[in-house]
């Protein structure tokens, strides 16, 4: 099967990526296309008025991969590149990242096709308020959560949770994750990923005789996770030698004082006019030499004239999608470069996601360091199996990963059979 709706680029690299996984399951050729393909797409038009009292009209998507293992789950993005294509295969991902980690979740994406930096707070509350208000039918606590992703935030949440709440007719905060912590939502949510990244980074290091305080580590992409990742790596010991955002980037083979990055992003929004280092494009940052490189902004930026090229021991994805097809069988035939795929590497943010909609659902909270704790446990289990995975199969650590997610998906959907 051809999909016609989610044709595009991306989408087509996460189809690549589980044939090649489907291939070596030798997954039944009647499962694979009810595995692959998503089950929903849901496409609406908002009109929204904007401050200057005209209305504006955006378009925007959710994507909902499966439901055989319990309700989807994902992040919603703003952004002005989002295409229905993108956010399936974000969604496609988000299945196989769920069914790894061992949680009762499908994958779902959202966007919409919005610059979030060219709204004010009023029209960026509108614009969320609306996207909720299409939504309603289609998500729910046992059906689809959302959670925040590029250009959205903890409030972006609490608009979309209010707004859902008020539809249905009672306080509903399982209906999204990543909300402030007064209305529901969990500690340790916002760094999250950010902080498996760094724990999984760690333990890969530890695990190939490296010490992390010997380690020097370039991220591309400091917002959210990359910034978390930055302020846990440095707990751990690792020297922080680049960075870099939309403005551009900072490289000092010294290391960079992350927290005063930090406070440069804060007052000024962008890491532009920061020199403590120097400057370079996001491109030439990837190519700089590091033990870790951590792509943690857009899909698709190790390409294959990158890979060719790369200068680091390992390679984190905390972004999705990151590395395309291609760029990954010239990693696997260089075979000096430990791929910790994104499926794996920024699982956090679902995992405690999970956290979050179990505590709400049950009305009972933990604490921070309970949920930190509990993280990492199922990070470690996680990477174990992917490692047992890659060693018996002698495949490559990112289609241990798939293989495992794909397989576990495909058993739900064999045991539900199909109805009617």
């Amino acid at each position: 099967m051809q999909s016609r709706i989610f044709d595009s680029q991306v989408f087509n690299m996460a189809c690549r990526q589980f044939d090649a996984a489907a291939e070596i399951l030798d997954l039944p050729m009647d499962d694979r296309d009810r595995t692959k393909f998503p089950k929903r797409c849901i496409a609406v038009t908002m009109p929204v008025r904007m401050d200057d009292g005209r209305v504006e009209v955006f378009e925007a998507y959710r994507v909902q991969h499966h439901l055989s293992k319990g309700p989807t789950k994902g992040g919603t993005r703003f952004h002005p590149s989002v295409t229905v294509g993108e956010v399936a295969a974000l969604a496609m991902w988000m299945s196989w990242k769920c069914a790894l980690v061992g949680l009762p979740y499908g994958g779902a994406k959202g966007g919409v096709a919005v610059d979030p930096r060219q709204l004010s707070l009023a029209e960026k509350e509108r614009v969320s308020r609306r996207y909720m208000q299409e939504l309603v039918p289609f998500v729910g606590p046992n059906i689809d959560v959302m959670a925040p992703d590029m250009g959205t935030d903890p409030q972006t949440m609490a608009w979309m949770m209010d707004t859902y709440s008020n539809i249905v007719g009672c306080s509903t905060p399982a209906v999204v994750t990543g909300k402030p912590i007064d209305i529901g939502g969990s500690e340790g949510r916002l760094e999250s990923t950010g902080r498996g990244v760094a724990y999984l980074i760690k333990r890969y290091l530890e695990s190939h005789g490296l010490r992390p305080h010997q380690a020097t580590v370039n991220i591309q992409g400091f917002g959210n996770v990359g910034s978390h990742a930055a302020l846990g790596l440095l707990g751990y010991g690792c020297r922080i030698t680049g960075i870099s955002d939309i403005s551009g980037a900072i490289f000092n083979p010294g290391g960079i004082d992350v927290h005063e990055a930090l406070r440069h992003v804060e007052a000024n929004g962008t890491l532009e006019g920061y020199m403590e280092g120097d400057r370079l494009t996001n491109d030439e940052l990837l190519l700089q030499k590091c033990t870790v490189l951590v792509p943690a902004a857009l899909e698709r930026v190790i390409t294959v004239k990158v890979a060719r090229k790369l200068k680091c021991r390992f390679l984190a994805e905390a972004a999705n999608g990151p590395t395309t097809v291609s760029a990954d069988a010239v990693l696997d035939e260089r075979g000096d470069i430990e791929v910790i795929p994104d499926v794996l590497c920024n699982s956090g943010g679902v995992i405690c996601s999970y956290f979050e909609w179990v505590q709400d659902l049950q009305s009972l909270f933990w604490e921070h360091d309970e949920v930190l704790r509990k993280l990492f446990d199922i990070l470690d289990k996680a990477r174990h199996s992917v490692e047992t995975q890659k060693e018996r199969l002698g495949i490559s650590r990112r289609n241990a990963a798939l293989t495992l997610g794909i397989e576990r998906v495909a058993r739900a959907k064999a045991l539900r059979g199909i109805f009617p």
